[in-house]
């Protein structure tokens, strides 16, 4: 807004100083503009900060160079506009799940902890068979009672631990993904995601005046999914040796799993009417409403499958419980029967 309007870049970024509220920003903005001042371009200065991801310089490398700077910084905000809200919905969808899930494994851990081993020591002074649910029950109390202070934390910290290396190791990263892919639901929303991304990401470059493998190389840095950056990372091959978009996806192996059949036909189609950046912002677009629409009905397939764990962790006490007890009654009858 501050270029538009015909302020310099130097002011610009004073302006912008004065506006920021974290110190952290502050600093950066200050080396920002001490760059620009020293006659870096407003590319480098931000690359030099890593503040934008590599295809967004790009585009205002590009804007640079064609002297619509303005139009491709305000392309970068609707593009993380896209972004952000891609991701809350996302979100939105999986809190309830995840807040009834978090609740019963909070509540399972704290019977378990504190309930079961006092159960398990009136269960242990009864004189009578126990069922095999009953002697778990007793077990699995009896452990918690003597060293649920250790097991506990440890159980958390081990899947805090794995849950770090997943997101960390590479090796455990590819493995992560690979189950997730496996998943009913969540390869879904992971698929319409990347195609979201796909079609927004080539299409805002293609129309800012980025060559096609440029573009195509952006995109691979810029996901985290194995699967996808090689299958970009090929098409930016195949497209180099001159073949057109529609002949590198089709001659990839499993391409129809990773662009559906009706967003290749799309390709097709406008590559050969010269309208491909439009198109792909069209896929971006359709791929968004998708992503929505799975993400919602992925946590209506989650509610039930949460109801039947915690139905069964229940049943499983209760049984526990209320068959001793039946035992008990039915040794008490025959004991004082004719």
């Amino acid at each position: 807004m501050l270029l538009a309007s015909g302020i310099d870049m130097g002011r610009a970024l004073e302006s912008l100083e004065k506006s920021v509220q974290t110190r952290s920003m502050k600093t950066i903005v200050r080396r920002m503009q001490d760059d620009v001042d020293a006659g870096y371009p407003l590319s480098g200065a931000i690359d030099e900060q890593k503040l934008l991801p590599p295809q967004m310089i790009q585009l205002i490398r590009i804007g640079e160079q064609s002297g619509r700077l303005s139009d491709n910084l305000s392309v970068i905000v609707s593009q993380m506009q896209k972004d952000r809200t891609l991701r809350s919905r996302v979100y939105s969808a999986m809190a309830y799940p995840a807040f009834v899930f978090g609740l019963t494994v909070i509540v399972g851990v704290g019977i378990a902890w504190f309930v079961l081993p006092n159960l398990a020591q009136v269960f242990a002074r009864l004189n009578i068979k126990l069922p095999l649910t009953t002697q778990l029950l007793i077990a699995v109390g009896g452990f918690l009672g003597t060293y649920g202070w250790i097991a506990v934390p440890s159980f958390i910290g081990a899947i805090v631990a794995v849950g770090i290396l997943f997101a960390t190791f590479p090796p455990m990263k590819r493995l992560g993904q690979t189950i997730a892919f496996a998943i009913p639901g969540i390869h879904t929303i992971i698929e319409e995601v990347e195609l979201t991304r796909f079609g927004f990401i080539v299409g805002t470059l293609l129309g800012a005046g980025l060559p096609f493998p440029q573009a195509l190389d952006l995109l691979s840095e810029s996901t985290g999914l194995y699967r996808y950056k090689r299958f970009y990372r090929t098409l930016r091959d195949r497209v180099e040796e001159g073949n057109t978009l529609t002949q590198s996806i089709a001659s990839y192996p499993g391409h129809d799993a990773l662009i559906p059949i009706p967003f290749q036909q799309l390709i097709s189609a406008s590559e050969s009417s010269g309208k491909l950046s439009a198109t792909l912002l069209h896929i971006g677009e359709l791929s968004e409403v998708k992503t929505d629409i799975a993400a919602k009905n992925l946590s209506v397939m989650l509610e039930p499958v949460l109801l039947v764990i915690v139905w069964f962790g229940v049943l499983w006490v209760a049984v526990s419980v209320i068959l001793p007890i039946y035992s008990l009654i039915g040794g008490m009858n025959s004991a004082t029967g004719p």
